[in-house]
């Protein structure tokens, strides 16, 4: 089994094809995006090469490969107005583990270690980020990675017939 990160770079249409897939597949859009109600829950998203493009000014995208199957992604943005703290120099983290087949492998730990590095290396202090209180599996991930929890904004994302909070969490590297 070998994990191993590619930086993406440009917009391509494979890679727009997966993350639509991982975006509109029920079992994650719970775990990755804020929904108000029920029904922005249960929306289909499409972004095109443009979105991903767009997306990519903004932010630093890695590939996650499970030997050559792309499993994943994970991202930082810095500064972005939506941190709990508003530290310059921060780094907002985000991950995906879309493919089942890495779940529960310790590939989320590996990728999570390696995007801290590349974040340590561009010169940022600080990453923050936030975690759905229902996702108690990531939440310890974060513990264990030695994040530790800021602050909470309450009825975040609606799931399972009521509102939950974002626990937001920061670590300094």
């Amino acid at each position: 089994m070998a994990i191993h990160f590619i930086k993406l770079t440009d917009s391509n249409t494979s890679v727009v094809e997966v993350f639509n897939k991982w975006e509109n597949d029920p079992a994650l859009k719970v775990l990755t995006r804020p929904n108000k109600n029920k029904s922005e829950l249960e929306r289909q998203e499409k972004i095109t090469v443009d979105d991903l493009s767009k997306r990519l000014e903004n932010q630093h995208i890695f590939l996650i490969y499970l030997d050559d199957q792309l499993i994943g992604e994970m991202n930082y943005m810095v500064d972005p107005s939506h941190l709990y703290k508003k530290e310059p120099g921060t780094a907002w983290l985000g991950i995906t583990i879309g493919e089942s087949i890495g779940r529960g492998k310790g590939i989320g730990y590996a990728a999570i270690q390696y995007l801290e590095e590349q974040i340590k290396e561009s010169g940022m202090k600080r990453i923050e980020l936030g975690v759905f209180e229902f996702n108690i599996q990531a939440q310890k991930l974060y513990q264990k990675l030695g994040y530790k929890e800021i602050g909470r904004i309450e009825d975040f994302t609606f799931w399972q017939g009521k509102m939950w909070n974002d626990i937001r969490m920061e670590k300094f590297v």
